[in-house]
């Protein structure tokens, strides 16, 4: 138990690096009249597909290993 307590901090911050990395590399399409509100022609629903796909499935994945890495942490 103590070797967890010792170990977890750092998963977390590796963890949350990565997410934060994963999620800054995440295209949007959208332009930069997007960011604030304006609305952009050519920015509409489309599939993910290939490495963005695989991108968006890390994404996610790492999300929910660093909730549970922060839910074990509460209760130790």
């Amino acid at each position: 138990m103590e070797f967890l307590a010792s170990i977890l901090p750092w998963t977390q911050i590796v963890l949350s690096v990565l997410l934060i990395i994963t999620i800054l590399l995440q295209q949007t399409g959208a332009g930069l009249g997007g960011i604030f509100g304006g609305n952009d022609e050519g920015a509409g629903f489309h599939s993910r597909r290939g490495a963005e796909k695989t991108l968006f499935h890390i994404t996610i994945v790492l999300a929910i290993l660093f909730a549970l890495s922060a839910l074990v942490h509460l209760f130790i």
